[in-house]
Order: structure tokens, then sequence, then C-alpha cells
């Protein structure tokens, strides 16, 4: 692990993190990392986007029992995804990485700088940066903008990608077998996956049935 990861510290002297989590292998190498550097910190799960239902239980329940695993403290937020739907409304159509996704990054950290504001927390971050597919900048900016309604709250632009972060997120998930999802979450990605699918000649997206290490 220290060959990975130098050690780490919250910035502006943060005392305490909440890490917004989307999921367990997104979020396993990073809480290995903060967990490493003495940062106390607790697990936010906040991810209406998520669907179906069952997708986002099984999401959740990994995620659940890694930070079980490992004492962290998880929040379980609510999933209300009939909000999430009514900001989507209208950008149906948009491609990945486009305005549907930066709303949906807003709305998540929003919540997760509220939360972070009413329950003594003055640093925010998310895992969702480490994943390839997603854009940086996009998501940094989203959380940049949600800590900067309150004072006192800062986001963390640490990049979990850098020092072997990347494939390390893949040792842990498969080493903890976890649940593998094939999209990014929301109904609209799993739409259009399954229909790159489809045009290449592959089956659709079985929810449930897909682990880290399997043959």
């Amino acid at each position: 692990m220290d060959e990975i990861r130098e050690k780490l510290s919250l910035p502006e002297n943060g005392k305490k993190l909440l890490l917004h989590s989307c999921c367990a292998p997104c979020s396993g190498e990073v809480m290995e990392a903060i967990i490493a550097s003495d940062i106390p910190f607790s697990i936010f799960f906040y991810n209406p986007n998520i669907h179906p239902k069952k997708e986002y239980e099984l999401r959740k329940e990994e995620n659940i029992r890694f930070a079980q695993k490992h004492g962290i403290p998880f929040i379980d937020a609510d999933y209300d995804v009939d909000d999430w739907f009514a900001r989507a409304k209208g950008m149906e159509m948009e491609p990945e990485r486009g305005v549907r996704c930066t709303m949906c990054f807003d709305m998540r950290f929003e919540r997760t700088a509220l939360f972070a504001h009413e329950n003594g927390f003055d640093v925010i971050c998310s895992s969702l940066g480490i994943s390839r597919w997603k854009n940086m900048d996009q998501i940094n900016d989203s959380g940049i903008r949600a800590a900067s309604h309150y004072d006192g709250i800062t986001y963390w632009t640490y990049n979990w990608r850098k020092k072997g972060g990347s494939s390390r997120m893949l040792e842990i998930s498969k080493d903890e077998a976890f649940y593998m999802q094939e999209y990014c979450g929301c109904a609209y990605s799993l739409r259009d996956t399954n229909k790159w699918r489809m045009a290449n000649g592959r089956e659709k997206i079985k929810i449930g049935e897909k682990y880290y290490g399997q043959p």
C-alpha cells in the first residue's frame, strides 16, 4: 500500500472528511488510501440516479460490506429517485459526460455538502473521479460548486487515479469479489449501454450476475 500512495492530508487544514461513495469498486481504493493516512472519515451514500432499484441495492450493500469490514461509519441517504428524474427531464437524450451528468453530480454533491455542513465535516470528496469513464474536471467543478455554498466546507480535488490508484482499485475489487456494474448507473446510461451492446452483437446487461474475479 505504501508503495502506491504517499501519506495524504486534507486540504485547508481539514480535520474530518465526508466521502461521497458511488459504489464499492470505485471507493475501495480511495478508502484504503484514506485509512492508511489516518484521516477520520465517513462514507456518504447518496445516489438516486442508480436504476433500477435492484441495481441500487446491490451497489449499496457491497459498499456497506466493505465499510463494515474496515469499521468506517456508513451514512445511507435517501433514494429520492423521483426528484432525480424530475431534474433530468428534458435531458433524456444527452450523451454521457454531458449536461445530464453535470446535473447528477450537482444533485449528489449538494446533498453531500449539506450533510457535511450540518454534521461537523469540513472536507468533502467523492470516489467518482477514480473511474476512467468520468470527466474529472466535470466532477471537481460540481464538488467545488457544492462546497462553495457553505463557509468552512472544502471540496478535495485529489486525483485518486494517480500513483497506481486505478490499478489498485481493480485489485481490491477482485480480492473482494465485488459486484461488477456494467453501466454508469442511471436509466439512460443503461438504455444507451444496452443499445451499444446489441449493435455490437452482445447480450443486454443482466443485473446482479457479474462479479469481479469471475472467469
